[in-house]
């Protein structure tokens, strides 16, 4: 695959997330995919199937979009820097629903092996999400 088809692919992926069709991810993602920057909370299962599980577990809890800021790609990498925003609508492991608004930035590098995503890592802004949640108080002592 070109670099814009692999562009393509991971715009793709989180257009059906977004859209919330986790069942795309059977054409998108790898079965044996290898996340090296795993979800916050622990418990799911590896590959394609775990991921399943945490976008579900996110879809349902905090729904919302993924807009993507950059993207740049080269040879089977495509780093992808967006902004996550939603609301926290139902509960999250150890963390009641709050009602609020959230917004996490991310740095995400995917590699696509055979025309899916099969390795992914990312830097995300964990603490800001947590003190949003109110799971962390913010440095003024209160919730995000």
């Amino acid at each position: 695959m070109s670099t814009e088809e692999n562009k393509r692919l991971v715009r793709r992926f989180y257009q059906e997330i977004d859209a919330g069709n986790l069942d795309a991810m059977d054409d998108l993602v790898a079965e044996d995919y290898q996340d090296h920057s795993p979800p916050p909370f622990p418990g799911f299962a590896p590959g394609r199937e775990g991921l399943k599980q945490v976008f579900r577990l996110f879809w349902e809890a905090t729904p919302g979009t993924h807009e993507i800021e950059d993207q740049i790609a080269e040879g089977d990498k495509v780093v992808t820097r967006l902004t996550a925003r939603g609301v926290h609508e139902r509960d999250l492991p150890g963390i009641p629903a709050a009602g609020r608004p959230i917004t996490m930035t991310a740095t995400v590098m995917h590699r696509i092996e055979n025309g899916k995503l099969a390795e992914k890592w990312s830097d995300k802004d964990l603490l800001g999400f947590l003190q949003q949640l109110g799971v962390i108080p913010t440095p003024g002592g209160g919730p995000g």
